[in-house]
């Protein structure tokens, strides 16, 4: 292996403080007519957030000083922790019911997401084992299918709480790290077409979401129900022009807007700071997507290449499918903004993953 750098990738480590700094500013403009509707107390979310943030931060400084390779050597033991929780969540009167979707742990208002941390647990065991059976790939039954086997059963399990976005962001990333591996285009290609074929059944199988397809089509056709969120989003980006109403003055925040600290903070940023503010934001997560695909490249083994690929790969399919969703490029879909939304399993998870980013930086050629 490489000699360690001194000092880890400075890019990724400044757009992502960036990006929290700017994440915890805006859950306190977006939320605190929520919170003092909820809790009387406008902090309330940013006080949140703030401990979040802090636990997370020093998450990702210890990660970034524990060399990525011991990751190998627990990848087993962490997927199997991952699908325990799975497993564990969906039993009722354990798992917790918000959202409509039982895919919490804890007590009151505190708890994590199993599923957030399968996403991260996912990206380390196939790295692990793509990286130790990378010649095997490029054979269907021996190579690929065991792998995309784990997968789609984690996916599966995701999918019984139920919780698309998640299991979406999660298949995104496992696929981006096995197509780097050197899989098929034509296996690939093959699994495409089974997947939307699934795609359609999951669709079928719950009313709901053909009401969002229907209602990404023509959001107006059920303005006050299944079109809803999609028409107040777009009333929040409207306004906001090139610069912005200015920070903290949001309308749709005002219970227009639901979960305008979670999933559509991004309309709030559009409102608020504008075409500006929102091409800003993008910016550093493209900025982010960059240093993380070149750490990817210029990682010394293949493991650390394919941990890297499938972080920088969570990150963008996640911010592809949350800002797609906010303009109305995308059916609504509960995801949260990777380092900007209200969360504590996300945040948290992401943090930790910029940690294990930056430590394989330190190893970079």
């Amino acid at each position: 292996m490489a000699k360690v750098r001194t000092a880890p990738d400075i890019t990724i480590a400044a757009s992502t403080m960036f990006l929290l700094a700017i994440g915890v500013i805006m859950v306190y403009s977006a939320s605190s007519v929520l919170a003092f509707h909820e809790f009387g107390d406008s902090f309330y979310y940013f006080k949140r957030q703030l401990i979040f943030a802090a636990l997370g931060v020093v998450a990702m400084l210890t990660v970034m000083n524990v060399d990525y390779p011991i990751l190998k050597k627990y990848a087993k033991h962490i997927i199997l922790i991952c699908f325990a929780l799975l497993v564990i969540v969906l039993i009722p009167g354990i798992g917790v019911v918000r959202g409509g979707a039982r895919s919490w742990l804890g007590i009151g208002s505190f708890g994590i997401q199993p599923s957030e941390f399968m996403k991260l647990g996912m990206i380390i065991f196939l790295a692990h084992y793509l990286s130790d059976n990378q010649g095997k790939i490029t054979n269907f039954f021996r190579g690929l299918l065991p792998p995309l086997a784990i997968v789609g059963l984690a996916f599966g399990l995701i999918m019984l709480q139920p919780d698309l976005g998640t299991g979406a962001v999660l298949v995104g990333a496992s696929l981006m790290i096995i197509f780097t591996a050197g899989a098929r285009i034509r296996h690939l290609m093959l699994l495409a077409l089974i997947g939307l074929a699934g795609f359609v059944g999951l669709i079928l199988a719950a009313p709901y979401r053909l009401q969002r397809i229907t209602a990404y089509l023509d959001p107006w056709q059920d303005p006050l129900g299944a079109g809803y969120q999609a028409i107040q989003s777009l009333y929040a980006i409207g306004p906001g022009g090139l610069v912005g109403l200015g920070l903290g003055m949001s309308r749709q925040k005002y219970n227009y807007l639901p979960e305008p600290q979670n999933d559509f903070i991004f309309s709030i940023i559009a409102e608020e700071l504008g075409f500006i503010g929102g091409t800003f934001v993008i910016f550093l997560f493209l900025l982010l997507v960059w240093r993380g695909m070149r750490t990817a490249v210029t990682a010394p083994d293949t493991f650390g290449s394919l941990l890297a690929v499938g972080i920088v790969g969570m990150f963008a399919v996640q911010v592809i499918i949350n800002i797609g969703v906010v303009i109305g490029l995308l059916p609504v879909t509960g995801i949260t903004l990777p380092l900007i939304s209200a969360g504590g399993s996300s945040l948290t998870l992401m943090l930790t993953a910029v940690g294990i980013l930056l430590n394989i930086s330190r190893y970079a050629r």
